[in-house]
């Protein structure tokens, strides 16, 4: 049957995007269509840039499967095309001994889930690195860093569009209706007109939107848990003239919905600590400049020289999360749709961290579901 494009692909962020080189690289026509106005100005663009070992998420969960696949493609693929990255380390802190138990159980969890070298490192083994880090013990996690997001972003739309994908901005999904063998696809621009694509297969990577998007499409996002709760963070940069100095991310234990007010490093080496977690009801970025007490409460257990008045906010993102206030742990969706009754239709749904470093194993999967229809 006649149709406009093979795949219809909704959002411009990271696993869109690499969704998008995937497809065509496999020989699949593939338009993707953004509501912004370039690629990875959500999601992608507002996180701590940080590349995850694999280390939280449980034993064959999606999470965990699609981070340690990713990460080793991202690193390759970031020395490969010259995108910024560094594999700095990580440290997750025990402030106290009854936290040690804790230490080790995520050391164990890590390690099933194939994650390579961690160790227990004790307080002198810590301080050895790093001497402005006051903690009982720390899980060193060598094969943890940071990435330049925005440029490896870019290298997937850059990918997709040489591969002749067609990257369409302005451009919101407004209705995805089925047709025979396949759907079409209505969306709306920034100038009101409106245009309809008829294709084989879509894939709903809208991050924020991802629920809604699957509810243009037919779906009930109650009955399929696929509703999502917006969950903002907030970040501070500290002062460069601040006395304050890591040479790999510190991170706490992780508490709540969240991994902790950790301290990163950017790649020109300036500190940040954050995210924090709030969950909301509207996208908002704003930061409320107060919460730096409560930020230096939290980070001083394990840096304690940091003072309120070398914090300055710094931006905020929203995860798309799966699990509501006080409900356990949620796992990505990655899923082809046809047992709900819509096939071709390919949800990746809850994608929150750590999404980016899994975007190029989300993608494999993604391509390895369509080319089962």
């Amino acid at each position: 049957m006649n149709r406009d494009t093979d795949v219809v692909v909704v959002g411009a962020g990271i696993v869109g995007l690499a969704v998008a080189a995937a497809l065509v690289s496999e020989g699949h026509r593939v338009v993707v269509l953004e509501r912004r106005n370039g690629p990875g100005l959500e999601v992608t663009a507002r996180n701590s840039e940080v590349v995850h070992a694999g280390i939280y998420y449980p034993e064959a969960s999606l999470k965990a499967e699609l981070c340690v696949a990713g990460r080793e493609v991202l690193y390759q693929r970031c020395e490969r095309l010259g995108i910024g990255h560094r594999q700095t380390g990580k440290l997750i802190v025990a402030s106290a001994p009854d936290e040690l138990e804790a230490l080790e159980s995520l050391r164990a969890r890590g390690s099933a889930n194939g994650v390579p070298g961690l160790e227990i490192l004790d307080e002198q083994q810590l301080q050895a690195l790093e001497p402005d880090v006051r903690a009982v013990a720390a899980l060193y996690s060598p094969s943890s860093g940071i990435v330049d997001s925005h440029g490896l972003c870019l290298s997937y739309a850059t990918e997709a569009e040489r591969g002749g994908a067609m990257l369409v901005f302005h451009s919101e999904v407004m209705s995805i209706q089925a047709r025979a063998g396949g759907w079409n696809v209505e969306a709306i621009d920034d100038r009101g007109e409106t245009g309809r694509l008829s294709c084989g297969a879509v894939v709903n990577a809208a991050g924020l939107a991802s629920d809604e998007v699957a509810r243009r499409a037919g779906m009930d996002v109650d009955a399929s848990g696929y509703r999502l709760h917006p969950c903002k963070g907030d970040y501070f940069a500290l002062s460069p003239s601040a006395p304050v100095s890591i040479q790999r991310l510190i991170y706490p234990l992780p508490v709540g919905p969240g991994l902790g007010v950790h301290a990163t490093l950017d790649l020109g080496g300036r500190i940040r600590f954050g995210p924090d977690t709030e969950y909301v009801d509207e996208i908002r970025f704003d930061v409320d400049p107060e919460k730096r007490v409560d930020f230096v409460q939290q980070v001083t257990r394990y840096l304690p020289a940091v003072r309120a008045e070398w914090l300055e906010p710094e931006g905020a993102g929203i995860r798309p999360k799966l699990s509501g206030p006080g409900e356990p742990f949620r796992d990505f969706v990655v899923a082809e749709e046809s047992a709900a009754g819509f096939p071709g239709l390919v949800n990746c749904i809850g994608i929150e961290s750590p999404g980016l470093t899994a975007a190029a194993a989300i993608a494999s999967r993604v391509a390895d579901l369509l080319a089962s229809l």
